[in-house]
């Protein structure tokens, strides 16, 4: 979630909490996404563009009813974007930073993007909800209708409310693409008992920091988390010499091989997925993976 240092659905800013990598806590709370775009399009991110082939197999491997897809972290819905629309992240990059979208009020951008999502559309589109406690952001997502419903909560601080709980009980897959380091089982432990139905729990989680505290709370819960050593996915360029040797050291630290990654200059991101015994391995993971 969106929290200080978080990196938000970016996950660009802090990813360990020591501050080595940089902030960009300025635009994930934003009226709209065109600073989002414009920011971390300077250094290449990527993340959601990697994560969308993979949710919608994912999606499509829930073949036992209608998914809905519950996306942590999610700020302005582009996960949601991405999945159900016929869109890449390059058509979203170069539509929040043309300039027909900068000489455009919030209002004006809205209007606007509620008919651009609404003409590219996909037939498969599932319902979406999105948690973050960027309440901006989120009101956008939802104003456009990238989301079905938005929560403006903060559950690492304080309980699940009524409307959440009662959204998530159709959910079959939670997803996450930034801020997973700042995630513990706290937050997903209300969303698994809401659940009336088994819970895939998939993230691509930076590489800089561990993700085994919260595969141990989802443990708990019954589920099995497996992690893709390979392929890993870039998720964007270091900004600056420090924050590259800062990655560099935390992945030897964790006993992965920055070679050809982070020592190449990106970070990246390893995607974990977790499902009931009786799913994992089946497929495998690999199975709905991509070469980054």
């Amino acid at each position: 979630m969106t929290q200080p240092g978080s990196g938000g659905e970016g996950g660009a800013g802090s990813a360990s909490g020591s501050g080595a990598m940089t902030s960009f806590d300025e635009i994930y709370d934003r009226p709209d996404p065109r600073d989002f775009f414009r920011v971390l399009g300077r250094w290449g991110y990527q993340t959601p563009q990697h994560a969308q082939g993979v949710f919608r197999r994912l999606v499509a491997a829930r073949s036992d009813g209608p998914v809905t897809v519950l996306d942590l972290c999610c700020s302005y819905g582009i996960n949601a974007a991405l999945l159900n629309h016929d869109l890449t992240w390059a058509d979203l990059h170069d539509h929040y930073t043309s300039p027909q979208a900068a000489a455009l009020t919030t209002a004006e951008l809205i209007a606007r993007d509620r008919a651009y999502y609404a003409a590219r559309r996909r037939p498969d589109a599932v319902r979406a909800i999105g948690l973050d406690p960027a309440a901006h952001a989120l009101a956008y997502a939802r104003a456009v209708g990238l989301l079905d419903e938005g929560f403006a909560e903060n559950l690492e601080a304080a309980a699940p409310s009524p409307g959440l709980l009662r959204a998530a009980e159709d959910t079959g897959l939670i997803t996450v693409t930034g801020g997973a380091s700042f995630l513990t089982p706290r937050t997903f432990r209300p969303l698994l008992a809401a659940a009336r139905q088994p819970v895939w729990v998939a993230a691509f989680v930076l590489r800089t920091g561990s993700y085994q505290a919260i595969a141990d709370g989802l443990a708990s819960e019954g589920l099995v988390t497996e992690k893709a050593a390979e392929p890993t996915y870039p998720q964007r360029r270091f900004t600056d010499a420090d924050e590259q040797r800062h990655a560099v050291d935390a992945v030897t630290a964790l006993g992965e091989d920055p070679r050809g990654k982070e020592a190449d200059g990106c970070f990246h991101t390893a995607v974990h997925l977790s499902r009931p015994p009786e799913d994992a391995g089946n497929p495998p993971l690999t199975a709905f993976l991509a070469e980054a």
